[in-house]
């Protein structure tokens, strides 16, 4: 799915946070957003995701505003933060309220989980434990996973290698690159891992205090030294 960005301004008071005057995101692309703290990352996230509403402008999915049309949320998986959890659910009943909103029935969120047997080592499945006592660690593996069993064709993950061992930073790295690729799946994520998102991304756009200061193709992953020339650099 194409998402396209039209004037898009999100101020808080006086301060500009997002400041993006045109953005198309084509189908199938794998875009890593990346910036120092404050640069609009995760802004950004919950305007695409009308988590928030612009200051003026807008953004589109398939050609309709995510504020005024719904049906993107019926194709896009996202988990920006802990805050999408449902904290008095044990993973199983999370996992099952998901399906039942997408309309996945019960042999086949079996089927996707086990794609993910991987990411979860026997840590979240048949534990009877609560999302709450969990942590941050298998939190972070529970959300991206909630994300992506419904087979998205837009994936949002905000910071998805946060709280994760180096084994499950790189298994959820190859799942983001086989989601994307086996799906077609267009994929925005932020990080500040420069390394994976160099890895697997196809096009990263570099923010600076609300502004795309970079938009880099990196179909041939050329973009580290530029990126880091900036962090290195960068006050």
């Amino acid at each position: 799915m194409e998402i396209k960005i039209e004037n898009l301004v999100k101020k808080y008071g006086e301060n500009t946070v997002v400041d993006i005057p045109q953005l198309t995101i084509d189908k199938g692309e794998l875009i890593g957003l990346v910036g120092n703290n404050g640069a609009g990352k995760t802004t950004l996230m919950r305007l695409m995701l009308d988590l928030i509403a612009p200051t003026q402008g807008y953004i589109e999915s398939n050609g309709k505003r995510v504020d005024q049309d719904e049906q993107w949320k019926q194709y896009t998986g996202s988990f920006i933060d802990g805050r999408f959890l449902i904290d008095f659910y044990t993973p199983e009943e999370y996992f099952a309220f998901i399906a039942r909103t997408y309309g996945i029935d019960g042999d086949m969120l079996k089927k996707r989980l086990e794609m993910y047997s991987s990411l979860m080592h026997d840590e979240i499945l048949g534990t009877k434990k609560y999302l709450r006592q969990f942590s941050e660690g298998n939190r972070q593996k529970i959300g991206i996973i909630g994300a992506m069993i419904v087979n998205p064709q837009v994936l949002v993950l905000d910071e998805p290698f946060n709280y994760l061992d180096p084994t499950s930073q790189i298994t959820v790295a190859r799942l983001i690159k086989q989601l994307n690729q086996l799906m077609d799946a267009t994929v925005v994520i932020s990080s500040h891992n420069l390394n994976f998102v160099s890895e697997i991304s196809t096009r990263i756009l570099l923010l600076e205090k609300g502004h795309v200061i970079k938009d880099l193709d990196n179909e041939n992953d050329n973009v580290t030294a530029e990126l880091e020339n900036y962090f290195q650099t960068a006050n």
